[in-house]
C-alpha cells in the first residue's frame, strides 16, 4: 500500500532535519550555559580564566550555590507592591541621573542641579505624580512598553 502524496515527503523532509534542528538547539544550550558562566564567575569572586574549561553540570551547580546563598529577601517570591516598586525605581534611576548628568554637557550646571533637586523633592513627596488640573492639560504619555522578558523567547 502506498501513502498518498505529500505524506511520505512530510515525514521525510521532517526526518532529513531532525539532526540540524538538535544541533541548533545544542547550540542554543551552549551559548546560554556561557553566558550563565560569565554571569556567575564573577560574582562569586572566581577567576574567570582559571575556570575555562567547566563541564555544563558545573556550571549548572555554581549557579544553584550562588542563588541558594542570596538573602531571601533578594529571592522572595512576593512582588513588592506597585508604589514601593515604583519609588524604588524612581529613586535608582535619580541616583544613575545624580552620577551621569553631571558628568556630561547637555546641560548647563545650574540646570542640571535645579532639574536634580526638583526630581529629588518628588522623591520627598512619595509615590507616582498624581493628576491634579496642571498636568490634566498634559499630554497623556505613551503607553509603557513591555519589558523584553515579557514578549516571551524567540526561536528561528
Amino acid at each position: 500500500m502506498r501513502l498518498p502524496r505529500g505524506v511520505g515527503d512530510a515525514a521525510e523532509l521532517r526526518k532529513s532535519l531532525k539532526p540540524l534542528l538538535e544541533k541548533r538547539r545544542r547550540a542554543r544550550i551552549n551559548e546560554s550555559l556561557s553566558q550563565l558562566k560569565g554571569l556567575v564567575l564573577p560574582l562569586l569572586g572566581a577567576e574567570t580564566s582559571r575556570y575555562s574549561k567547566l563541564e555544563k553540570a558545573d556550571i549548572l551547580e555554581m549557579t544553584v550555590r550562588f542563588l541558594r546563598e542570596q538573602p531571601a529577601s533578594v529571592c522572595s517570591t512576593e512582588a513588592p507592591g506597585s508604589l514601593d516598586s515604583y519609588l524604588e525605581g524612581y529613586r535608582a534611576c535619580l541616583a544613575r541621573l545624580a552620577r551621569v548628568l553631571p558628568a556630561c554637557s547637555v546641560l548647563e550646571p545650574a540646570v542640571s542641579a535645579r532639574l536634580l533637586e526638583h526630581l529629588r523633592q518628588r522623591t520627598v513627596s512619595g509615590g507616582p505624580p498624581s493628576l491634579t488640573p496642571a498636568s490634566a492639560s498634559a499630554p497623556a504619555p505613551s503607553p509603557p512598553v513591555p519589558p523584553p522578558s515579557s514578549l516571551g523567547l524567540w526561536r528561528p
